[in-house]
């Protein structure tokens, strides 16, 4: 129905349905969109919030790293800078691995599909992009067992497959921390501009600023120290959020009854609206291809369509990023399996529960987000304005700048190893000092930031959406995910089958998504590639093309690989990290394998299969069986929230104490006689160690 004259707006963000005056003519029109250009919070905020905690974090965790060398005697060397000592405990590796999968489009793009699909959105997204994290943890022992010394995933494909393989990968890994940095900034500067008018491409420069600045402070160690402090914050509002929407009586929903029935009542919207409006651009009616149109059902043939594209491209942005490689190379072998699954565990929560609360959210309160808003991450935002006003989009936009900074400087390091070491090193100054290499780190870590804006900003003048960019990623880097694998799984693999694969498998995963595009809907643009159908053919053929032909040729040409060469990589300064001998014992590191096999699989069987078919036989859910689903979210977010908030620090406590005492009485730990030591110690034949050992350690510290 067009308005009349006399028809007026309501008021921004004011949007109830049209009323009618006693003659029939509209006196207030339901808004076309949630933001309609109106910012919630003025300019000021969102720059204060962009540039101050970007100079907190870059003060706070640099002063940490300082404190770190002060008090507890670290060494800061390149190896140091570049691999945190490889002995980063348990509770620390699962809090970095969550902090830098909590993307931007974790929290935002979780919601949208959660917005579109119901239910089911915010289980795949979940458990789509948990089981990637399960299953790293395998290779993350096998780097321990058959490379100990490598620095970058590349490192060990020269090692293994020669200089093309190392060149073919090489380009995989840089576009793998492109899309991903593309993603992250994309999705912060979209809701920094729509909550706070920040103009888009200065936020695109200023988020990573604060990052950079701690990274060159502190390298990987203060990289983990802020992901830590990042991911307390966003657990601290994902479980403010949980509880807000299911449990507040202050709240406009306030428990699983009242989601229940306003969720009901969405779907039947068509009944009631005035004006008929498709679901593509508003919630409004039945969703097409859900189970009696329903939000609250798991049989939902768009929701699984998204969640086969969400796991293939998922694979593509752990396996083939380098940044999961340091971080498994960063942590000590007795802690790296567990890390992982801890980690994957907790991260799960993320999505699954702010989207279950947030994303469903936005449709039982009917907010009028169009599918626009929707694709740029929004639907977070306008649900959090709606429960809390002003407050909720300052809490929402904190931990959306949490998510990116954390998963900003993970890439940042990721991207400074494979220039430093599979560039520099390689094929530069193979003789590098780590003076050098330290100098070319910090380097790098300056230019790829500076191009994480620019790379921003060239995005958003093309109008690409998060949305579309985080499904096009396994369409890109699927085909090497499978090579990368069995580089550490498979003896036979061979070089050859790994760059053919890779390279046809993104070759063919491309002409196969512009084909069903160009097919489907007549025309190639943003619109029709980033549609499910396309997207699926690209992602599929992408991943498979690439394993096929690499087993292919592998099984014609088995190499018989015996892992020699991945074990003589080296290191370029001597690193004493003070860990137990028995850390890398054959022994303890097969069993360690064995153990996540076991659950990694176990847990991926859970919640990629059984946890699905179990709740297809409830169809459209009762409000009962809803009511335990949001136990369930509520129950995962708060625990896992817990986990990861105390665990790092009952683990490092024995640190922390001697830095607080160091500080009460200004006793530095003296870094030279750790050096004597082990200079005296690596200049004695093994079997005259253990006698001598105890008796040259008090000779120095007398």
């Amino acid at each position: 129905m067009s308005s009349s004259s006399s028809s007026s707006r309501c008021p921004p963000f004011d949007f109830s349905a049209k009323y009618y005056t006693s003659n029939g003519a509209i006196s207030c029109e339901r808004q076309s969109s949630f933001f309609e250009g109106h910012p919630v919070l003025n300019q000021g905020i969102g720059y204060s919030i962009i540039l101050g905690f970007g100079a907190f974090f870059a003060f706070f965790t640099s002063f940490l790293v300082w404190l770190e060398k002060r008090y507890v005697g670290s060494r800061h060397t390149s190896e140091w800078f570049n691999t945190a000592g490889r002995s980063v405990k348990t509770g620390l590796i699962a809090s970095v691995i969550v902090s830098q999968w909590t993307w931007a489009a974790t929290i935002l793009q979780s919601s949208n599909v959660a917005w579109e699909y119901g239910v089911s959105g915010p289980f795949w997204y979940a458990s789509g992009a948990t089981i990637q994290v399960l299953l790293f943890g395998i290779i993350a022992i096998e780097i321990k067992r058959k490379a100990p010394n490598a620095h970058t995933v590349c490192e060990i494909v020269r090692a293994r497959w020669g200089r093309t393989a190392h060149l073919v990968f090489l380009t995989f890994c840089f576009m793998t921390n492109i899309i991903v940095t593309a993603m992250l900034l994309l999705g912060g500067s979209a809701v920094v501009n729509a909550l706070t008018g920040v103009n888009i491409y200065a936020a695109s420069f200023l988020i990573p600023l604060g990052v950079v600045v701690y990274t060159l402070a502190g390298g990987l160690k203060a990289t983990f120290l802020a992901s830590y402090i990042h991911s307390v914050i966003v657990h601290v509002v994902l479980v403010i959020f949980v509880y807000l929407v299911y449990t507040s009586s202050s709240s406009e929903l306030g428990s699983p009854s009242i989601m229940y029935d306003r969720l009901l009542q969405v779907a039947s919207k068509s009944r009631i609206c005035q004006e008929p409006i498709s679901h593509s651009n508003q919630s409004c009616g039945p969703v097409t291809g859900n189970h009696k149109g329903s939000y609250l059902t798991m049989m939902s043939s768009g929701g699984l369509v998204f969640g086969i594209i969400n796991i293939v491209g998922n694979f593509g942005t752990v396996f083939v990023d380098n940044g999961y490689w340091v971080s498994a190379i960063a942590a000590r072998p007795s802690s790296t399996h567990k890390g992982y699954l801890l980690g994957g565990l907790v991260w799960f929560a993320v999505p699954f529960s702010l989207a279950t609360s947030l994303g469903l959210g936005a449709l039982a309160l009917d907010l009028p987000i169009t599918a626009s808003e929707a694709s740029h991450g929004l639907v977070p935002p306008a649900t959090a304005i709606a429960l809390m006003g002003k407050t909720g989009s300052v809490i929402l936009l904190t931990m959306l700048f949490m998510a990116v900074t954390s998963a900003g400087s993970s890439e940042l390091i990721a991207v400074s190893s494979l220039c430093t070491y599979d560039i520099y090193r390689t094929y530069v100054n193979p003789d590098a000092s780590g003076e050098q290499i330290l100098k070319v780190s910090r380097g790098v870590i300056m230019a790829f930031g500076c191009f994480m804006g620019i790379l921003a900003v060239l995005l958003n003048k093309a109008g690409v959406s998060l949305g579309w960019m985080y499904l096009a990623m396994g369409v890109f880097i699927g085909s090497a995910v499978l090579p990368i694998a069995f580089m550490l799984l498979w003896r036979k693999a061979n070089a050859v089958g790994a760059i053919m694969g890779a390279v046809m498998g993104c070759v063919l995963g491309v002409i196969s998504w512009l084909s069903v595009a160009s097919l489907e809907y007549g025309r190639v643009n943003l619109d029709t590639t980033g549609r499910n159908a396309p997207m699926l053919a690209g992602n599929l053929v992408s991943i498979l093309t690439g394993g096929l032909v690499h087993a292919v040729c592998s099984f014609l040409w088995p190499q018989n690989y015996d892992w020699e060469t991945t074990k003589k990589i080296t290191m370029v300064e001597k690193d004493a990290t003070h860990l137990p001998a028995d850390e890398f014992m054959e022994e303890k590191l097969d069993k360690a394998k064995w153990w996540i096999v076991k659950w990694g699989f176990g847990f991926t069987v859970v919640i990629a299969l059984l946890w699905p078919l179990l709740s297809l036989p409830a169809g459209q859910f009762s409000k009962g069986y809803f009511t335990v689903w949001a136990i369930i979210s509520i129950a995962w977010g708060t625990i896992g929230s817990a986990v990861i908030i105390f665990m790092p620090l009952i683990e490092s406590w024995s640190t922390i104490r001697v830095v607080l005492v160091g500080i009460f009485t200004n006793v530095k730990k003296k870094e030279e006689s750790d050096l004597k030591l082990e200079s005296i110690v690596s200049s004695i034949p093994e079997d005259q160690k253990k006698g001598r050992l105890d008796q040259d350690t008090q000779i120095i510290q007398a």
